[in-house]
């Protein structure tokens, strides 16, 4: 008997395919990118280090009149300038963003700022300096801020800068440096402290901390799926750190710099270092071979358009012109080879749906990360049939040697998830009349976990 079955649209993805990762421009003409967030809406808001925040549409297209520019109050020597951005969680109805950047002292600046009449443009004189930290030196300053799953602030810091941390400032909990930060920018004045900080109130130790034992957590991100968190940190010379911290992260967590970089001991002091027991290691890292010098965190894809990127966390190196993935339940790590050209990869962006994007500093532009896997070819194990094809309307599925229910899915060949379906019968009708005329493929996987795909033509 033959089944007439109703296809679901833009179903999130079961089936994986073997991927590759490319690069497609989006926009261009930037200087010196360092962060790349969006506000709940179709749009990126792109900063640079000279200080201006740029506005890119969802076509790609840049608007001339820069949301904000705070280059007359930065100092972009060495690693400083404008280096983080984050959206208010309530932004659509506060209007309220946040921004990370170096002053003219070089010191750190965590101040708030108002979103004008025009949403494409932030009110410059709504500024207000939440949290100041002095930095002895030119590099090292992390930068990012991003709003965790809890609401609060988080606040990646460096460890001061020069080398080896030469101060131990990572590991003194009276210092802000080579810290995760934590605060609640809801209460208090100019910010209140969320009392599952370590150390907050009577108990010795600086209010904000909310994690040590970083070097330069130059790029951190939540995962819009689960709320972990994936921090990479830079390392010294022998190792790239990638750490994450599921959901929901414990306060007080000890990363290990500069008693350990990576997994490896680096610079024990004494009783200052705590057991490697102690530290919280990271699920992945790398060394400096093949010219791999600086990790660049990127994002969990959690978007839907390709299923093959799923469980996966990006990142680059600013040194390597190239793409890297951790497996994040695993921690095994590949990358994708040398794509041509420069790149200097500087950050990553996430859009409101997950999608995933890449600034190449060298080059002043920004690629939208994709996976054009899907080939048309080598699908000569089939356990189902199709019919007719090409097809207009309607085609029939035949299913041979079957264990129902089993899983129907319609990708284009870009690797896009477009319709799904179950079936329990040998033989079902589906409906292909949303599908325009073009390419296809069909993957049938049965309850057993068999799968297998042919391809389709649309007339």
């Amino acid at each position: 008997m033959k089944k007439i079955i109703t296809l679901l649209l833009f179903v999130p993805p079961m089936f994986s395919f073997a991927q590759t990762i490319a690069l497609t421009e989006f926009a261009t003409g930037f200087s010196t990118p360092t962060e790349i967030v969006n506000a709940g809406d179709s749009r990126l808001f792109v900063t640079q280090k000279t200080g201006a925040i740029k506005v890119v549409n969802a076509n790609g297209t840049v608007n001339a009149t820069n949301f904000l520019n705070l280059s007359s109050i930065i100092s972009t020597d060495s690693e400083r300038g404008l280096l983080g951005l984050a959206f208010h969680p309530n932004y659509a109805t506060n209007g309220f963003f946040f921004v990370n950047y170096c002053n003219t002292a070089g010191n750190t600046v965590i101040a708030r700022y108002h979103v004008s009449d025009n949403p494409n443009v932030a009110d410059a004189t709504s500024g207000t300096i939440l949290l100041t930290v002095n930095q002895p030196f030119g590099n090292h300053k992390g930068g990012t801020i991003k709003f965790g799953p809890d609401g609060y602030l988080y606040i990646g810091m460096g460890d001061g800068g020069s080398s080896d941390d030469p101060g131990n400032r990572a590991q003194n909990i009276n210092e802000n440096l080579g810290k995760m930060l934590r605060i609640d920018v809801n209460s208090g004045s100019p910010y209140g402290i969320p009392p599952t900080n370590p150390f907050a109130g009577a108990l010795v130790g600086n209010d904000e901390i909310w994690a040590i034992g970083l070097r330069n957590p130059w790029k951190f991100s939540f995962s819009k799926a689960n709320g972990d968190l994936w921090i990479a940190d830079v390392g010294q010379s022998g190792a790239e750190e990638i750490n994450k911290i599921p959901n929901p992260q414990p306060a007080g967590l000890n990363f290990g710099w500069r008693c350990y970089e990576g997994t490896n001991p680096y610079i024990m002091t004494g009783g200052t270092c705590p057991e490697q027991s102690a530290v919280t290691m990271p699920i992945a890292q790398y060394g400096h071979t093949g010219g791999n010098c600086s990790i660049t965190g990127g994002y969990f894809y959690t978007g839907s358009t390709y299923p093959n990127m799923q469980n996966k966390y990006f990142f680059a190196d600013y040194c390597v012109n190239r793409i890297g993935m951790v497996n994040g339940t695993t921690g095994a790590v590949s990358y994708t080879p040398n794509f041509t050209g420069s790149a200097s990869y500087t950050t990553f962006g996430e859009d409101v749906n997950g999608e995933l994007y890449v600034a190449a500093s060298a080059t002043g532009k920004i690629f939208k990360i994709t996976d054009t896997s899907l080939s048309t070819t080598n699908f000569d194990k089939m356990t189902f049939s199709v019919s007719p094809n090409p097809a207009s309307a309607e085609i029939n599925l035949r299913m041979n040697n079957a264990k129902f229910p089993a899983a129907v899915k319609f990708y284009d060949v870009t690797g896009k998830l477009l319709m799904n379906a179950n079936v329990d019968s040998n033989l079902s009708s589906l409906p292909t009349s949303s599908l325009q005329s073009g390419l296809y493929i069909i993957t049938v996987t049965d309850q057993s976990g068999a799968s297998s795909s042919t391809k389709l033509t649309i007339k």
